[in-house]
């Protein structure tokens, strides 16, 4: 975790979670019956710890605001890869620490239904000969996602450029793109 990552709201959280720990363990260590003590305490810690990782998800998700704009791809056929570009930028009043793109390729055939005889395959050499693959079906994967961190300590109101490229399924037909971009 980068210090670009930690904000004001994430200080004022472990503030609010150290006082709380400090209260509950004060409040055990104070019972009359010392068999609820290490419960009481083992309790606490576990209740502030459950607390503290809900309230710093919500401020990460209220306080990193990062978007997109100008996004393209390409397919390089001869490479067998896709190639996405464009710009992140950061939309809030606070540092991002990274920003992260991910991509979502759907096989549009797969989803529809029409998944024809080259959906699934028989792969045959000498591994699977020996191994326990003989006379199996192997399905191709129809759905690929893919992330990227392609920011660091990002600014408030600042915008970085990318370029991310992966492997394409030569077998993919009509395939639906998903991409979106989220900041910790």
């Amino acid at each position: 975790m980068s210090i670009g990552a930690i904000n004001i709201w994430h200080i004022l959280v472990l503030i609010l979670m150290v006082l709380m720990l400090v209260g509950g363990i004060y409040a055990s260590l104070i019972q009359k019956d010392k068999k609820l003590r290490i419960s009481m305490s083992i309790s606490v810690v576990l209740v502030v710890i459950v607390i503290a990782v809900f309230l710093f998800l919500a401020v990460d998700k209220y306080t990193k605001k990062v978007s997109t704009y100008k996004v393209e791809n390409k397919r390089l056929l001869s490479l067998e890869k896709i190639v996405y570009s464009g710009f992140v930028k950061n939309d809030g009043d606070y540092s991002v620490g990274e920003v992260t793109f991910e991509v979502k390729l759907v096989n549009q055939g797969h989803v529809t239904g029409r998944v024809g005889s080259t959906s699934f395959f028989t792969p045959s050499g000498i591994k699977d000969f020996f191994g326990q693959g003989a006379n199996v079906l192997y399905k191709k994967p129809q759905i690929i996602v893919k992330k990227f961190v392609v920011a660091k300590d990002l600014k408030p109101g600042e915008a970085k450029q990318f370029r991310v490229y992966f492997d394409y399924p030569p077998y993919f037909k009509n395939v639906a793109e998903f991409t979106k971009v989220y900041g910790r």
